[in-house]
């Protein structure tokens, strides 16, 4: 049983999810696929699970006139069995909550030093209901209702707190069961397993996966799915006249192509193109024919050529041509309904600039690419689908698109080159799109190969 004895105005509810059956023998907790039987309970432990079972409520409140010891006691074993949700009060006002999503470890045996701190993956947010902290392994989130309780997460002996000393050490206690706590600070650098790993990362990781914190996560966005309606599967057109491109013979092409097992062991990664004999025009409609066309469209999908959950399609291309052969240089939109594309900027505007230059870093000598092809995402085109995951199945779906790219580039006589890195905020400028409704994913750079490489 539990050491810890929390403050007589401490709220016990049952956590989020769980049923607690009682009968005259006994009661039954359920949290599927995790149960637990507990037998042996008197009288008052009984009612207290009945009272649990409306609401909220004090030890003092379960007890409802009985002895409160033994109610005490099964609050203290519900609560390090992670069945309950506690709200530590003092005063009259509600302190901090934790709040769990899984099953906790036993309780430190030891406390912290007072200069233990907040380990670099924690992460404090505001909500609708005010400030929660969250760690992406911890067991629970842990909710701060008072503000003043603020200024302790950044050390809890040299901060300067009106609160008692009693409660710094309870939420010291508590951080470091719900693993929000290391001794040092410097303590995570020192492990490679944690120094190597960013707090965006491991959350991201953690987020985009299924476990205990993510149960559902694929489900829709419910909230948006009743407020907003689904994205047309068509990005509006930009202004400029429409550029007709030619559309490839598909009898000839699977005549003529070479075959998979070819094209995967020729395929590598070009830096360096001949710029005497750039990429033409009727190739980059091949490529983005074939890479991208649709081929028929509902009202909110779009099936083409490539693999992407649900055929659902929220990646737009963007063809950045310094020098194609029969193209005029700028950045275009490719419509891949009706394969045709359309002007977005001039190639000298700034935004494109930046974006060429970034894509000059990984081209042999620093040359400018011949062709970029950027890739971004209407994000709500797929929220709406993948809730919390959406965003990684983006990049997913950019994976996918690189390496068909990269294939038919290989199988056309052309080379290929995926970026690792891009300018978002260059590209929401170049293109005037909102970052929050379509983002720069990817990039791939193309052009005709160098011969003597």
């Amino acid at each position: 049983m539990s050491a810890v004895t929390y403050p007589d105005q401490t709220r016990y509810a049952l956590r989020a999810g769980v049923t607690c059956l009682t009968t005259s023998a006994g009661a039954t907790l359920l949290h599927p696929p995790r149960n637990e039987q507990l037998s042996g309970l008197g009288v008052g432990q009984l009612q207290a699970l009945r009272t649990l079972n409306q609401g909220p409520a004090t030890v003092s409140q379960l007890s409802d006139g009985s002895g409160t010891d033994d109610v005490a006691g099964l609050m203290a074993r519900l609560t390090d069995g992670g069945w309950l949700s506690v709200t530590v009060r003092d005063g009259g006002r509600n302190l901090y909550s934790i709040l769990p999503i899984g099953q906790p470890p036993p309780r430190p045996a030891t406390r912290l030093p007072w200069r233990a701190t907040l380990s670099k993956f924690a992460v404090l947010h505001r909500d609708s209901d005010g400030f929660m902290l969250e760690h992406p392994l911890s067991w629970c989130d842990v909710r701060i209702h008072d503000p003043r309780l603020l200024s302790l997460l950044d050390g809890f002996g040299a901060a300067e707190s009106p609160l008692h000393v009693s409660i710094k050490s309870q939420l010291a206690a508590d951080l470091h069961w719900c693993g929000f706590l290391v001794a040092d600070p410097d303590e995570e650098e020192r492990e490679f397993a944690t120094r190597s790993w960013h707090a965006a990362d491991l959350w991201f990781h953690r987020r985009s996966t299924l476990g205990e914190r993510t149960a559902g996560i694929a489900h829709p966005d419910s909230r948006a799915e009743n407020s907003f309606p689904q994205p047309p599967a068509r990005k509006p057109n930009y202004s400029g006249e429409p550029i007709p491109l030619a559309t490839p013979d598909s009898a000839a092409l699977r005549a003529a192509d070479p075959t998979l097992t070819a094209v995967l062991a020729d395929r590598q990664s070009t830096r360096a193109f001949d710029d005497a004999n750039p990429i033409t025009r009727d190739q980059l409609a091949e490529l983005l024919y074939r890479t991208a066309d649709v081929r028929s469209a509902g009202a909110d999908l779009a099936p083409h050529p490539r693999s992407s959950g649900d055929s659902v399609d929220e990646l737009e291309f963007y063809p950045i041509a310094r020098q194609v052969d029969g193209l005029a240089p700028g950045m275009y939109h490719y419509n891949s309904f009706d394969h045709v594309l359309r002007p977005v900027a001039d190639l000298d505007s700034p935004a494109v600039q930046r974006l060429l230059a970034t894509a000059s870093v990984t081209v042999a000598d620093g040359d400018d690419p011949q062709l970029v092809l950027l890739l971004a995402a209407r994000s709500g085109h797929i929220t709406r689908h993948y809730g919390q995951v959406a965003y990684a199945d983006i990049l997913k779906h950019v994976g996918a698109v690189t390496q068909t790219v990269s294939l038919i580039a290989t199988a056309m006589g052309l080379g290929a080159y995926a970026e690792g890195l891009g300018d978002t905020a260059a590209f929401a400028a170049a293109a005037a799109v909102d970052e929050l409704t379509e983002c720069a994913v990817g990039s791939i750079i193309v052009g005709s190969p160098a011969r003597d490489r």
